[in-house]
């Protein structure tokens, strides 16, 4: 069973900066993508960053030039680094990841980000 913990969320003004981790139990290149997803209270969960086994990135709109998802393929994870951050940021950062062959779907436990105004 695939195991994806992410880390590195917590509290941060308004305009700073926070980098989470992702990661996996099994060679990122198990995977056909990777990405970063989060839930806002009371609202659905949304795609943030995602990467591919090609190491393609695509990005929602709404973090375009402020966040940044990349890959360490020797520690077998995937990082969002996160700059300019505001209240609309804040939400709980879910790591998902697709199996390659059969794409099986595979999601961390997430991990909270508080950005206060």
């Amino acid at each position: 069973q695939v195991q994806l913990a992410e880390s590195g969320g917590g509290l941060v003004q308004a305009g700073g900066s926070l980098r989470i981790s992702c990661a996996a139990s099994r060679s990122i290149f198990t995977f056909n993508t990777m990405g970063w997803y989060r839930q806002a209270p009371g609202k659905q969960r949304e795609l943030v960053a995602e990467i591919t086994l090609s190491g393609s990135t695509n990005y929602a709109e709404f973090v375009k030039g402020r966040f940044t998802i990349s890959r360490d393929i020797a520690k077998t994870t995937i990082d969002l680094q996160m700059n300019s951050l505001n209240s609309e940021d804040t939400g709980v950062y879910y790591c998902k990841a697709v199996g390659r062959g059969i794409p099986t779907i595979y999601w961390g436990q997430g991990t909270q980000v508080t950005v206060s105004s």
